[in-house]
């Protein structure tokens, strides 16, 4: 039985398959995730709109995995969405890399992109490019 906060079977099987330098988005419920995220595993947990959001799924996957890098979608009018201060507190302070929403698009179809989460979130640029540490 699994004790951490991440219970979920397909999310846990992919997870563990991943090595340093390997690449997990975190969506929200409006990110195009059938066509932009690749060849990557992808999981769809929106149950509800709302649930989960990004960073509920943000904190199980860090009570598995270490993070090391993270990466934004830059809204083009040049504001600051708000939960981008959620994510810099979740992870520790960690400086976000914005990318445009198309070449966010093009990160998130790389090789390297393994899992791509689809989430009930239902706040604008909630999504989150991480790359997975070192253990």
């Amino acid at each position: 039985m699994l004790t951490g906060k991440c219970i979920h079977p397909e999310l846990i099987r992919v997870l563990s398959l991943c090595g340093h330098g390997d690449k997990v988005l975190i969506a929200d419920g409006n990110y195009p995730l059938a066509s932009k995220s690749g060849d990557a595993e992808k999981v769809y947990l929106g149950v509800t709109p709302g649930l989960p959001t990004v960073t509920d799924v943000l904190s199980a996957l860090q009570s598995v995995i270490n993070i090391e890098k993270a990466e934004v979608m830059d809204p083009a009018d040049g504001t600051t969405p708000e939960i981008f201060g959620e994510f810099q507190t979740m992870l520790g302070g960690m400086e976000l890399h914005k990318l445009g929403r198309y070449e966010f698009y093009d990160a998130c179809c790389q090789e390297g992109v393994k899992l791509a989460i689809s989430t009930g979130e239902g706040r604008v640029f909630a999504n989150l490019l991480i790359t997975v540490g070192v253990a």
